[in-house]
């Protein structure tokens, strides 16, 4: 436990030697990726907000909320004093495998609603305070000793600064907003990012297909000495093709803001998933917390796997979460007699028969016979009527899909 929790007293506390301080905002030396810490000249009763750097922030990002609603700039500054500790210099803890001075950088550039390059440690960027100094220590164990230095440093923290806290079950320095361990303090700020705009679509290209030896005055009839002849006749014009690329499908590429559609089912089955996963995630941290009691965080496996576990675990809870929030449901259709999605699909391929399900995207299983509607199977049957010929062009050649029933 650290006595005075200053940042190189933190550092020593779990086997570190550090280098520093700098003074943020100035450049200083460091090879590699690492650990760093970015700390407070001296301890202050209060958070130092700028409440004029507060009201921008909300009126920079109209999603911005507050337990649900919108605050007024003193609203927000007084929930955000709610996780200052006065007793404690640290701010802000974190790491990198790649460049601190990158990392750092990205962090003193940050602007306040922005996503990138570090809103991780935005809350800094609501504080007016000069002198902020910076400690680091390179090490390849990056993510280890992070948890270490942060386990440490609230282990340092008096019990009754605790007490005072907002969210009392994660103590963390005032800039950190979540642990290693993927747990959000309860801060109940929400939307806090300015929304990311949609990628830019390129615009269509074209290719032009000229007739061999029309280049540069190049036919035959214009070869030789280079004169010009008048031969009586006109020249015979170059007949030119222009091959338009096929419309892009949106569903091809996902992109922020696209549509995900679904059946009842589909969307049953991913909320299903989600809530399974979620469920997990208590499981995980205790799991990490275990092992991290064990001690020696660079050989230790089980620690390693249980963070591995996570990173999947969150991973796929994010990739869920995007498509809940993207997706539509397409009721079952009523017309029988058209092929769309939804519709169940009996084929005829080569004198065998096969019943399809045309599905969603994200619901697409060709082994069990659920064909996306994107799929070429899928764009070449929907739209069509019982006894209509579904044509598929595949590298083998064509396929020849009849439809023999819809229901």
């Amino acid at each position: 436990m650290t006595r005075d929790g200053g940042a190189a007293e933190l550092f020593r506390t779990v086997g570190l030697r550090p280098d520093g301080p700098a003074i943020l905002g100035r450049p200083f030396r460091a090879s590699g990726g690492g650990v760093f810490v970015i700390e407070l000249p001296a301890a202050l009763p209060a958070a130092p907000i700028e409440i004029t750097r507060v009201g921008k922030w909300i009126e920079r990002v109209p999603s911005l909320t507050l337990d649900g609603v919108r605050p007024t700039s003193k609203q927000l500054a007084t929930r955000l004093n709610a996780f200052w500790l006065p007793s404690r210099t640290v701010l802000y803890i974190g790491s990198t495998p790649s460049s601190i001075v990158g990392r750092v950088t990205a962090l003193e550039r940050h602007v306040l609603g922005d996503r990138r390059p570090h809103a991780s440690s935005q809350w800094l960027k609501t504080l007016s305070v000069s002198g902020l100094k910076v400690w680091w220590a390179e090490t390849q164990a990056t993510e280890e000793y992070e948890d270490a230095l942060l386990t440490a440093f609230a282990q340092a923290v008096p019990p009754d600064e605790v007490a005072r806290l907002h969210d009392q079950a994660r103590v963390l320095p005032f800039a950190n907003l979540r642990t290693t361990a993927g747990e959000s303090k309860a801060h109940g700020i929400a939307g806090a990012f300015v929304p990311e705009e949609p990628a830019a679509v390129m615009p269509p290209t074209y290719r032009v297909d000229v007739p061999p030896g029309d280049a540069d005055g190049a036919r035959p009839d214009a070869r030789g000495s280079g004169t010009l002849r008048r031969t009586g006749r006109a020249p015979a014009t170059a007949r030119v093709s222009v091959r338009r690329p096929a419309t892009p499908k949106a569903a091809r590429v996902a992109r922020p803001g696209d549509q995900i559609l679904l059946s009842a089912e589909g969307l049953t089955q991913l909320r299903t998933e989600h809530e399974e996963l979620v469920a997990r995630r208590p499981g995980v941290v205790s799991r990490i917390r275990a092992a991290k009691e064990l001690g020696d965080l660079k050989e230790n496996s089980d620690y390693h796997a249980a963070r591995e576990e996570q990173g999947f675990l969150e991973g796929r809870i994010q990739a869920l979460e995007a498509q809940l929030r993207a997706a539509v449901v397409v009721d079952a259709p009523s017309d029988t007699t058209r092929v769309s999605m939804g519709s169940h699909v009996t084929v005829e391929v080569d004198g065998e028969e096969s019943r399809l399900t045309i599905v969603g995207t994200t619901e697409s299983k060709p082994s069990a016979g659920r064909i996306s509607q994107d799929s070429p199977v899928g764009r070449a049957l929907v739209g069509k009527n019982a006894g209509d010929e579904a044509v598929v062009r595949t590298p083998g050649g064509e396929v020849r899909y009849r439809i023999v029933a819809i229901d």
